[in-house]
């Protein structure tokens, strides 16, 4: 550490004797090398943390602090000015340097001000003004103000500058350094108004992921990453450094702070997961009433299916969740439904039971494959008379209700089994109409009647297949009917079919028995809003109708939000963090899942209400889609399978339809041509076709 006498003569040589011209009791200016600018309290944690990292033989600019305890004299602010100025032959940089930015726990920053190309004393004085008077926290303008000192440096006109982050901000990989860089000063790329080339490299400053123009060559990554390793040293954690490179190939540190916020370092591991098959059935997400009701049975009936069939080993089902809540909303996995091809492992091919083990399968599966036809239907007649003979809702008291709630999973079950076993061992093609086609009929026909939702529903329930089950207030039918041009009736519906429209009708007596006993609950004072409903789980609910108190933190649950849309694969990290996953699978190409309907080329549309025609990019083949069919030149998905109600209805529309297209409405936004291939999956872009404009 420098003596007090050197400190003093440092000072002295920037402003006069003793601290800086100025009268006892005022802010002091202190030279970043003199080792009080090295406490935060007296410095602020910018200037603390440069200081620091100067004393430490880091590449730091000059500079002085205006120390936290206010504004000094002009006659030092003037001898500061002149001096780092060089009479004002140079520019200069004001920045805020507050106690609490730059900190371990809360960068804060981009929160105080800083104030470049600083070039005469009325400049200096004004800008030092704004520094000090933006001490009051914009992120909290009630709180405090925060102390405040202020650094001044000389302006660098850099050559190339950016960013570096001492870990891999997303998954926080200690073994891996970022460095973002742009032409000229970082401060376009801190303020977020470029974007810069990244380079994701090793320790020893080796790119192994480049993006990007070609800014900085392999010398200047390993200058980057020694000082990424040195300025972790001398402060002890992996900093985030905003860096620049002079005209003459020098490297500056112009700020270092801690990383304050990074990802998990874990590697997702775990079956591949997505919302493929289900996103159909549930597109949004769900509430806690809805998944105790409707998601127990989905996964019971998946498991029942694989265990009949053998066509997963207990060891792969035991370490698989099967169907799992992301965020609200519900995935699969896909490599267990066989909708993304399963990894194949060094045992199980060597295992010489397999091909006995295949043969009982074989066996068992010829049973099944068999009596499944009986089986099936012998199941959607006992739904339809349990249906039929159910009295009105309203005439039931809620102790009926309860019960009707009580015995929803135990319908479901073995209809989720018989449907997912249809899919696997029957034949899903023939003449036989979708249950969509035949919903989509019966809507025609009662919009040409004039008819209410509700009144279309009550005659024609076929129509629920074309929404997604819902406690609560329903959504409505789409509001468009287009004909299919090959229909059908119920009793023509292939076993799958005819499973798949049962188990949505039980859905639906749920959510309607759920949805009045809520009514009931409000109306007797002991619900706030009908809206809460669904945030109470089963046993709750029927705890509820028994006279017992709402849970303390229902209000709380209808306040959280859901998690965003999953991607159409990913796995899981340790911490139930979604890594994205390129989901291929049965014949995908680059573009993704090929779902049928010939080839065809179209302007991309994202927002299926706006007509028109072109191709309809959507994030998931939702039901109430069926509607704006007709007259698509496409239809591409970035989840959904091509066995979903949509998309078999896409292909009997002819309309071209890909799914599984990770990140679709992003790579291919509105307005672009694109050419769509429901025979490889094929999605390219393609010229505007000529006068497709006037």
């Amino acid at each position: 550490m420098q003596s007090p006498a050197k400190s003093g003569t440092r000072r002295a040589a920037l402003g006069g004797a003793g601290p800086l011209g100025r009268p006892s009791g005022a802010g002091r200016i202190l030279a970043l090398t003199d080792p009080e600018a090295a406490d935060p309290a007296v410095g602020g944690a910018k200037a603390a943390n440069l200081a620091q990292a100067a004393a430490a033989g880091l590449p730091v600019l000059p500079g002085v602090v205006l120390t936290t305890e206010g504004a000094p004299a002009p006659a030092g602010l003037r001898a500061a000015w002149d001096r780092l100025s060089q009479g004002g032959a140079r520019t200069l940089v004001v920045r805020s340097s507050s106690t609490v930015e730059d900190a371990g726990e809360s960068s804060m920053a981009g929160q105080f001000r800083s104030v470049l190309g600083v070039g005469d004393w009325d400049e200096f004085r004004r800008a030092v003004e704004e520094v000090l008077a933006s001490a009051r926290r914009p992120a909290a303008p009630h709180a405090p103000p925060a102390p405040m000192a202020v650094l001044v440096q000389p302006e660098l006109h850099p050559v190339t500058g950016g960013v570096l982050f001492g870990v891999e901000p997303v998954t926080g990989d200690a073994r891996r350094l970022m460095v973002e860089a742009v032409h000229g000063s970082p401060h376009a790329l801190v303020s977020g108004e470029v974007t810069a080339a990244r380079y994701v490299m090793t320790r020893r400053g080796r790119v192994v992921e480049p993006a990007g123009a070609h800014i900085l060559d392999w010398r200047q990554c390993r200058r980057l990453a020694r000082l990424a390793r040195s300025a972790e040293r001398v402060f002890g954690r992996p900093q985030d450094v905003e860096w620049a490179f002079d005209a003459a190939g020098r490297l500056w540190m112009l700020q270092s702070r801690p990383v304050t916020a990074t990802g998990h370092s874990e590697t997702a591991r775990g079956p591949l997961l997505g919302p493929g098959p289900v996103s159909e059935t549930f597109p949004a997400p769900l509430r806690p009433l809805e998944v105790d009701l409707w998601i127990p049975p989905l996964r019971h009936g998946i498991l029942e299916a694989i265990t009949l069939t053998h066509a997963a080993s207990r060891r792969r089902v035991g370490h698989s969740p099967v169907v799992a809540m992301v965020g609200g909303r519900v995935a699969v996995d896909l490599e267990l439904l066989g909708a993304a091809p399963a990894r194949r492992s060094l045992a199980r091919t060597l295992d010489p039971r397999g091909p006995a083990r295949r043969l009982a399968a074989a066996w068992r599966v010829g049973r099944l494959r068999a009596d499944l036809p009986a089986s099936a239907a012998a199941a959607v007649a006992l739904v339809d008379r349990d249906l039929v003979a159910l009295p009105p809702l309203t005439t039931l008291d809620d102790a009926e209700l309860v019960r009707i709630l009580c015995r929803i999973p135990d319908e479901l079950l073995p209809l989720h089994a018989r449907e997912v076993l249809a899919g696997m061992l029957l034949p899903s093609g023939g003449d036989a109409p979708t249950a969509a086609a035949v919903a989509l009929a019966a809507l025609a026909e009662g919009r040409a009647a004039g008819l209410p939702d509700s009144e279309i529903t009550a005659r024609s329930p076929v129509v629920l297949a074309l929404t997604a089950p819902r406690v609560g207030r329903p959504d409505p039918l789409p509001p468009e009917a287009p004909v299919p041009a090959r229909g059908g009736t119920l009793g023509q519906l292939n076993p799958r079919e005819a499973l798949r429209l049962r188990a949505r009708w039980v859905q639906e007596l749920a959510a309607r028995a759920a949805t009045e006993l809520g009514d009931r609950l409000v109306g007797a004072g002991r619900l706030a809003a009908a809206d809460l409903l669904p945030y109470l789980h089963l046993d709750e609910l029927a705890a509820v109708a028994c006279g017992a108190p709402l849970p303390d933190d229902l209000a709380d649950r209808a306040l959280a939000t859901p998690g965003p849309p999953l991607p159409a694969g990913f796995r899981l990290t340790g911490h139930g963090d979604v890594v994205a996953v390129a989901a291929t699978a049965d014949g995908a190409s680059a573009g993704g899942r090929p779902a049928g309907g010939g080839r065809g080329a179209g302007q991309v549309r994202h927002d299926p209400a706006a007509g028109g025609g072109g191709v309809l990019v959507v994030e998931t083949l939702s039901p109430e889609l069926a509607g704006v069919l007709p007259g698509l030149a496409g239809l591409v998905s970035e989840t959904g399978s091509t066995l979903s109600h949509l998309a078999i209805l896409a292909r009997e529309f002819g309309v071209p339809t890909v799914v599984g297209v990770p990140q679709a409405r992003r790579r291919y936004p509105e307005g672009a041509w694109v050419l769509v291939d429901g025979g490889t999956g094929e999605i390219a872009e393609v010229p505007e076709p000529q006068g497709a404009g006037r």
